[in-house]
């Protein structure tokens, strides 16, 4: 450029100190409904070889002791029960004790209302309005208490199945006594890996959060490599990609550490725990830290974790007093359900109208299974409309593969009612196996498992199931995602701001006590976690809430400043608990007075 032609120079900060970007304030985005990424798989979860065994497990020797009777007609009642064998793997194993005992007394209430319905009523339009509201219920509590997968579509799934069963009341008490005695089974399933490894699923928790941490300090360093060295006008749009990048793995690391967190409060307390505590700390400071942290340290613990090794122990041990605000945590009383049950009323709503529209379409269109198409919009139902959008296009896609999948299997499954049995079970194992890389190719296996099924009391006629399927399907999805715009949820506003005020004087009270000389033992951990779990809340709100349609403009620019001087602070915490150098003896001062 030549000087004889000056130009006004544009002012452009630093790469240290750029701002983020802040949409305008008033502008509400409107969420889209993508196509791309949708049924793009992803890696399989780290245990997903553990639900796909254990429903094995629990499945086949009822199945298998019912063929011998030659009672396959009775297959609905012991799978009710074999199936809460998928449930709970990812807790620690005095928790999942109970949960697993919720899940079998849940599953068997749903069944015992849908067998006294159909005992005392065989009108199709009540037996649907009664599965939506059973759907609605089931949806609401297992979003409530977060079951976690497969959530409320099992659940509701056996229990719509069963409203269109003949019954009579006098059946019932012998049914569901069956459905009981296999969830106890399911029970003993699910608990059998305590044998081998007692603490399993709180060192793969623990694993999970040190390679989330080293994740986030990894593109921590990305971006500042891409900041460095940069002339003028060169490099912005790559320096503005990896703060996306370390802004989205901060995120990640910082669900990953509070999750953690959750899995060591459930576990039963002792020196392994203390041991995993103190490594989950260490992943904090990677968090709150991540220049001075070495990824390679992080992921060679968790390498050590997942692999059974003894738990490692740190050079720079945190002591006991620094983990007091852990054992503080555990005397704080949780929620009330109906607390958390408030803001998932417009949830429970678009899941009783979809499902009950979706019924009553399915009627009118002659379809003699109505349960399909309201267990199909009963599984759409997720955090928002963008999500719900996203599920119902995985769900159609995944379930048109399916019945090509069940007329190939269909010939064989005729042979006998041994091969019959064992083409269901493999499609168990094989549903399990696929679905934690995308939900449609679970799908894949799910449909054409639920098509067999019908089959366990007599055959029925290929083509018609597979017509009454896709119908169901197509049904299902366009009446349940109708019915997700339709019911609008202006409460994810209102839950977002709960969010921000939460962080905002979480952060407050982290800072008052940086301030103090001398705050009480434990005071400034206590203060450090509440913190870091009023984040990870406000991000998953924030996100829920920027898929929402019908919604007010959203204080993007106040979430960004709330989860930046969050973190600011939640480093301020880490350096005043001295578990980490402090190499500039100013940045405390500066992040408490930010």
């Amino acid at each position: 450029m030549s000087s004889a032609t000056p130009q006004r120079p544009r002012p452009r900060p630093g790469p240290r100190h750029r701002p983020p970007h802040r949409p305008r304030p008033g502008r509400r985005p409107g969420p889209g409904l993508p196509l791309s990424g949708v049924l793009r798989l992803g890696r399989p979860s780290d245990i997903w070889f553990k639900p796909a065994l254990s429903v094995i497990a629990a499945v086949a020797p009822p199945n298998l002791i019912l063929l011998a009777l030659g009672r396959l007609d009775l297959a609905m009642y012991t799978m009710a029960g074999s199936l809460c064998a998928l449930y709970a793997h990812n807790r620690p194993y005095a928790a999942r004790a109970r949960v697993l005992a919720w899940v079998v007394l849940g599953m068997t209430g749903g069944l015992a209302v849908a067998l006294l319905a159909a005992s005392l009523t065989a009108s199709p339009v009540v037996l649907v309005t009664v599965g939506a509201l059973l759907a609605a219920a089931q949806k609401a509590l297992c979003d409530a208490t977060r079951l976690g997968p497969p959530a409320n579509v099992v659940l509701t799934f056996i229990s719509s199945a069963s409203l269109f069963v003949p019954q009579t009341l006098d059946q019932v008490p012998g049914h569901l006594g069956l459905a009981l005695a296999t969830g106890g089974w399911a029970w003993l399933i699910g608990m059998a890996p305590a044998l081998a490894r007692p603490h399993g699923p709180e060192r793969r928790a623990t694993a999970h959060a040190l390679n989330a941490a080293a994740a986030h300090v990894d593109a921590h360093a990305a971006g500042a490599g891409a900041g460095a060295g940069e002339g003028e006008g060169e490099g912005e749009g790559e320096r503005e990609r990896e703060g996306v990048g370390e802004g989205r793995a901060r995120a990640a690391a910082a669900a990953a550490v509070h999750a953690a967190w959750q899995t060591l409060l459930a576990a039963r307390a002792g020196e392994t725990r203390r041991g995993l505590e103190r490594l989950v700390v260490r992943a904090e400071i990677a968090l709150a830290a991540p220049a001075d942290t070495d990824p390679a340290r992080l992921r060679d613990w968790a390498r050590d974790l997942l692999a059974a090794a003894p738990v490692p122990r740190p050079d720079d041990l945190v002591d006991d007093d620094e983990l007091i605000g852990v054992d503080a945590e555990l005397a704080v009383g949780r929620t009330p359900l109906r607390h958390r049950l408030g803001p998932l009323a417009p949830i429970a709503a678009r899941t009783a109208l979809g499902c009950a529209l979706a019924g009553y379409a399915s009627l009118a269109l002659g379809v003699g299974r109505p349960y399909w198409a309201l267990v199909t919009a009963a599984s759409l139902y997720q955090a928002n409309v963008t999500l719900t959008w996203s599920r119902a296009v995985q769900r159609v896609v995944g379930n048109l593969v399916g019945v090509l999948a069940f007329a190939a299997l269909v010939p064989l499954a005729h042979l006998a009612q041994a091969a019959l049995v064992l083409v269901c079970l493999a499609l168990n194992f094989g549903a399990e196996a696929l679905i934690s890389r995308n939900y449609w190719l679970g799908s894949v296996c799910v449909t054409p498992m639920a098509l067999l099924i019908t089959e366990f009391a007599q055959v029925q006629d290929p083509g018609r199931l597979i017509t009454e399927r896709l119908v169901d399907t197509l049904v299902g999805a366009v009446v349940g995602f109708a019915a997700s715009i339709a019911v609008t949820n202006r409460r994810a506003g209102d839950r977002l701001e709960i969010a921000l005020t939460a962080v905002e004087r979480a952060r407050e009270h982290a800072a008052r006590l940086l301030a103090e000389p001398h705050p009480a033992t434990g005071a400034v951990d206590a203060a450090r976690r509440a913190l870091a779990t009023a984040l990870v809340d406000l991000r998953a709100t924030a996100d829920a809430a920027a898929g929402e349609w019908w919604q007010r403009a959203l204080p993007q620019e106040r979430v960004v400043t709330a989860e930046q001087s969050g973190h600011r602070t939640l480093a301020a915490t880490v350096r005043r608990q001295g578990l980490l150098l402090d190499r500039d003896a100013g940045t405390r001062a500066e992040d408490v007075r930010r």
